[in-house]
């Protein structure tokens, strides 16, 4: 894949970029990609097994046929009384499989805000995807204070980059949303100077890993 866009740290940064920038390149190009975005509000249900399950079904559909081995795995779990999703561990096998067959990106968006008991079970199981296909690739953001727990349990070694929103960026991004707010008559000028100074004082920056020996401006090539 080739792209002429490039990321850099002097310009606004947002993953869906990224995200979008691969997608385009996937085109026609053989290469599926997967995202999953996580949210603090509904951490519970965003478990190792439902996270790569939605990484699995979309890996999946950007194959021409469905592997056999998936489907019957999926067909055995619905005899289950409970009628339970496939276990991590099958999960992870049939990603393995799946990223085996064709070129894969895998995004994790947010990261820091899974359960950390689950963030160790995901990063280990991407570990386990990356040893059986090496050319899978992955890129995950977070802020800066996972990047260690990513390091660590993530065998492939790529550039990191931390980068931090500038302050009038962010200021800017409130004034459109604040605008467009259907529910004007709640907001009065003393409630908008204080969203307008708290927020950008509260932005932390975003630590982004792309875990390929390419900088992240190559990481589709």
């Amino acid at each position: 894949m080739t792209s002429e866009r490039r990321a850099s740290t002097d310009e606004p940064y947002d993953s869906s970029v990224v995200v979008d920038w691969l997608g385009d390149g996937a085109r026609g190009q053989g290469a599926t990609v997967a995202c999953f975005y996580f949210d603090f509000a509904a951490q519970t249900g965003q478990s190792p097994a439902s996270m790569l399950g939605a990484v699995l079904r979309q890996v999946v559909g950007g194959l021409e046929e469905v592997p056999k081995a998936i489907v019957q795995a999926y067909k055995d779990q619905k005899q289950v009384i409970d009628g339970r999703g496939p276990r991590l561990a099958d999960i992870v096998k049939m990603l393995q499989d799946t990223a085996s067959m064709k070129r894969t990106f895998i995004c994790i968006d947010a990261l820091d805000e899974c359960v950390a008991r689950y963030r160790v079970e995901i990063l280990d199981s991407l570990n386990q995807i990356q040893q059986v296909s090496p050319g899978t690739r992955m890129f995950i953001t977070g802020r800066p204070h996972i990047e260690a727990e990513v390091g660590k349990r993530l065998s492939g070694r790529g550039p990191a980059l931390c980068i931090t929103p500038r302050r009038d960026d962010i200021i800017s991004f409130l004034h459109r949303r604040l605008d467009q707010d259907i529910r004007s008559e709640a907001m009065d000028d003393i409630l908008k100077a204080d969203i307008l100074k708290k927020i950008p004082k509260d932005v932390s920056e975003m630590w982004v890993k792309p875990t390929t020996p390419e900088k992240l401006a190559r990481v589709v090539h």
